[in-house]
Order: C-alpha cells, then sequence, then structure tokens
C-alpha cells in the first residue's frame, strides 16, 4: 500500500489547484475518523480519501468521465484493486455504475459531497472557522438550495441510509473530523 506521502504526491502530480488538494485532505480526515468510528484501517481509508479525485483535473471539463481515468493512473502507480474500486465507487450513479458496498465506499460517496458543504458553511460564520460551527447552523444552510447549490444533498442522505447512519450523525462526525484539520485545507 501507498504511503500517505506518496498518496499526496500523487495526488498532487495530477492535480494542480490548491482547493482540489484541501479538498483530498479534508476527505482524508473525515475518511480516517469515520474509520474509527467503524473499527477500521484509519490509514487505508486516509489513502483512499486523498486518492478519491485524482483524475478531477484531467476529467473535469467532462464530469461525467470522473472515475474513468484514475483505474489506469491508480494501476500505474501500483495501487491495490480494492483501492481502485473504492475510488470508483464514489461516483456511483453520478458518473460510475460501481455501487459502493463496503462500510469504506460507502462512507467514501457520503462524505466527498458533505466535506464541502461543512467547509462552506464554516466560512461564512463570522470566526471562518469549524472550532464554532453545529449541527443546527449546518442544517440550517443545508434547507437553503441556493447555499453551496453544486452540493448534492440527496447523495449525502442516500449515503448515510447506507452507512445505517441518522444523517445528523453523519454531519456531526463530519464536523468533528474536519476542525483539527482546517488550516491544512485551507480556512
Amino acid at each position: 500500500m501507498l504511503t500517505r506521502e506518496e498518496a499526496l504526491n500523487l495526488v498532487k502530480k495530477y492535480n494542480q489547484e490548491q482547493s482540489h488538494i484541501h479538498h483530498a485532505l479534508a476527505v482524508e480526515a473525515a475518511m480516517r475518523h469515520f474509520a474509527g468510528l467503524f473499527n477500521e484501517d484509519k490509514e487505508l481509508w486516509g489513502i483512499v480519501g486523498i486518492l478519491h479525485d485524482i483524475d478531477w483535473e484531467l476529467t473535469s471539463s467532462k464530469p461525467e468521465t470522473h472515475c474513468h481515468k484514475a483505474p489506469d493512473l491508480l494501476r500505474e502507480a501500483g495501487v491495490d484493486e480494492s483501492i481502485i474500486r473504492a475510488v470508483q465507487s464514489h461516483g456511483f450513479g453520478i458518473c460510475t455504475d460501481v455501487e459502493p458496498l463496503s462500510n469504506l465506499e460507502k462512507t467514501l460517496f457520503t462524505i466527498d459531497e458533505l466535506t464541502g458543504l461543512i467547509i462552506t458553511a464554516g466560512l461564512v460564520r463570522p470566526s471562518k472557522s469549524l472550532s464554532d460551527l453545529e449541527l443546527k447552523s449546518v442544517k440550517k444552510k443545508w434547507k437553503d438550495k441556493a447555499f453551496a447549490k453544486g452540493v448534492n444533498r440527496d447523495i449525502i442522505k442516500a449515503g448515510a441510509e447506507r452507512m445505517g447512519f441518522e444523517l445528523d450523525k453523519v454531519i456531526e462526525e463530519c464536523i468533528i473530523a474536519l476542525r483539527p484539520v482546517e488550516k491544512d485545507i485551507g480556512m
């Protein structure tokens, strides 16, 4: 398995925009946190979080092709097929037909979108921080369809159901996961 540093370098090889690196780090933090809740391998889950959008900048002009170049890039780097499958599964129903089945895949599918909503909710607070962000604030922003309108709330809801968690629990845990890394993710 790749080390964290190798995974991050691999993502940076194909993604130059700092916002995409920040997103990879946010998803990594959330994946590590949820791995702990599921009593799973935090290192593996974190690596998947880092790698999940490896082909984003190569496919962003045609979003329907996202997750389709990733397998070749990851195989070329010697990445295990289970990680490749997880990366593909986060695009289920959007750009792939790889259904998230494992706890790792279900979590990635859910929190990929959710991290963006939470970070945006934190950035509009007077503190511009997650340290004082609470569930009720995120839920209020959730209802405002114009807020973070690129975030697909249906995916997050469906993902929470797949995970076997209440939506509020997933949101709360994701906030907790992101607080320690807010400086690393550009906040």
